[in-house]
């Protein structure tokens, strides 16, 4: 089962583009962020928190006589251990299969902090130098500060970094300069049919997406470094026309995890679970009970067998 959108007017079949769309990046950028307001629909889970997203999600935006199909992937850094390594080499493996390569960067920071800046980018400089695809250089979160001056020297070393790329400032949260963003990514599409139905939004299993609820509501009520050391899989799942029955487990690495997750009496996991099962209700459009578990297992971070079976690339293998 597949998200679908209301269904949109007849494509024009001239000159009709299609193509796929890698949106990389640094983490907490805001791809996801962007990813959902250009499909005007929840695709990705959002948080505040960077390396939210660790599988490439891919959304579906059809218009008449367009169909972009974007690939929101991990964020891109050179952190330690097998989980990192493995979102890193997904979030490549969506680079080479993409038209158009996107790279979105968060503006406040390097107006803030501009030594950051080749810190971060110099992987996807060094990685990308005889690209010859089309690259879409996004600035986000302009909205952070008001005097767009201080935005001028960050532009010119972007330029003299990306030479020939399109280079576009915008605020996702906003939806400020999201469209004219969107028609410049369509203007660089290859010609072509379209590859999805016009109603589908995304190719996420929807349990897939379930589970992915119940993570960002994890991270959302967990602090510190314990998000990132949590995993959610979907044990069981009965659904009926108006019912649905989901039993969801959540990993920890630690038997101290469990308890902080759980919380004071069960009240952690049961709000969590109360948030969750919220959404998924709204996402399924029928009523739904969701029982969670916390259970340990320890080093799981490190288990690539176990990563592949939660769904977290199953196409990508590291040593």
């Amino acid at each position: 089962m597949h998200l679908k959108a209301h269904k949109r007017g007849t494509m024009s079949q001239i000159a009709h583009k299609c193509g796929w769309v890698a949106m990389i990046g640094p983490p907490n950028a805001g791809k996801s962020t962007l990813l959902n307001v250009m499909l005007d629909h929840k695709v990705a889970i959002v948080t505040p928190k960077p390396q939210t997203t660790r599988n490439q999600i891919v959304g579906i935006l059809t218009r008449p006589g367009a169909q972009v199909i974007f690939m929101d992937t991990p964020g891109m850094h050179q952190q330690r251990g097998r989980l990192n390594r493995l979102m890193l080499q997904a979030a490549w493996q969506s680079v080479h299969s993409a038209h158009v390569i996107m790279v979105l960067l968060d503006g406040d920071l390097y107006v803030r902090k501009p030594e950051f800046l080749e810190r971060d980018v110099a992987p996807l400089r060094k990685a990308m130098a005889e690209e010859e695809r089309p690259v879409v250089v996004a600035l986000n979160k302009v909205d952070l500060f008001h005097d767009k001056a201080r935005m001028l020297p960050l532009l010119e070393t972007l330029h003299r970094m990306w030479p020939g790329a399109g280079l576009f400032p915008l605020s996702a949260l906003m939806r400020d300069g999201v469209e004219e963003l969107t028609r410049l990514i369509i203007a660089e599409l290859p010609c072509g049919p379209a590859q999805y139905p016009e109603d589908q939004l995304s190719t996420l299993p929807v349990r897939f997406m379930a589970s992915e609820i119940i993570r960002e509501k994890l991270f959302l009520a967990l602090r510190q470094e314990l998000p990132y050391s949590v995993a959610v899989e979907i044990e069981q799942w009965e659904e009926a026309e108006e019912r649905a029955e989901i039993h969801a487990v959540i990993y920890v690495s630690r038997p101290t995890h469990k308890s902080m997750v759980i919380g004071r009496g069960g009240q952690g996991v049961k709000d969590i679970g109360t948030q969750a099962r919220h959404e998924i209700a709204g996402l399924l459009g029928k009523k739904t009970h969701l029982e969670l578990w916390v259970k340990v297992r320890e080093d799981w971070l490190e288990d690539i067998g176990f990563m592949h079976t939660l769904g977290l690339g199953e196409n990508v293998y590291v040593r």
